[in-house]
């Protein structure tokens, strides 16, 4: 049976970014089970309205959910108190993509706003990843740069009593992923065009 809290995390964390006009990825939503540890993960992609397939610009986000925050779930379900409390790991990637020539890294982390919050809980950032995707032929590379955010969602007795603490903590995230998206997507690059974009 699957530990609720996490599904409430799930669900406030899609009405964040569904709320902030986000435009949820075709057959980018995963959850997976790790049948040898019991880790349980849930993955997602999100975008500006518009950008076409793949999108300019784009967000990948993961939420962990460990074995041992289930087990300090449910002695918390049971008992109503835990060793330690439960954690969430949470991870946000952003992607700028379909670049025609290497981006400088300076002017996207300029862009950059400070990293984000959950509820008490601040995302760390990490430095750019940059990455040159060829074709068959090996000639007129694409390129893409992307960062990562990651951090610990720690659920205490009001998150884990209340969903809609939930909804509080997680809600703020939804408006600083499309804020951030759309300064890299005012960025002056050039990028090559994508079928389906209404702008580029």
């Amino acid at each position: 049976m699957l530990d609720h809290v996490f599904t409430d995390a799930i669900g406030a964390l899609r009405d964040a970014l569904e709320g902030a006009r986000l435009e949820r990825l075709a057959l980018e939503e995963r959850f997976q089970a790790d049948v040898v540890l019991g880790d349980l993960s849930w993955e997602t992609s999100y975008g500006l309205p518009g950008e076409g397939d793949p999108p300019r610009v784009r967000c990948d986000l993961t939420l962990e959910w460990p074995t041992w925050s289930q087990t300090a779930y449910r002695q918390w379900t049971i008992d109503g108190e835990y060793g330690e409390p439960p954690q969430i790991t949470v991870e946000v990637v952003l992607r700028l993509q379909r670049l025609l020539g290497s981006p400088d890294p300076s002017r996207v982390v300029a862009a950059l706003p400070d990293p984000p919050t959950i509820g008490a809980d601040g995302l760390e950032a990490t430095g750019p990843t940059v990455e040159t995707i060829y074709e068959q032929g090996l000639d007129d590379p694409d390129w893409a740069i992307e960062f990562s955010y990651e951090g610990i969602y720690e659920l205490d007795d009001a998150a884990l009593e209340d969903g809609a603490v939930l909804d509080e903590h997680f809600g703020g995230l939804g408006g600083w992923i499309s804020g951030t998206l759309v300064r890299l997507g005012d960025l002056d690059l050039v990028f090559r065009p994508a079928d389906g974009a209404t702008g580029d």
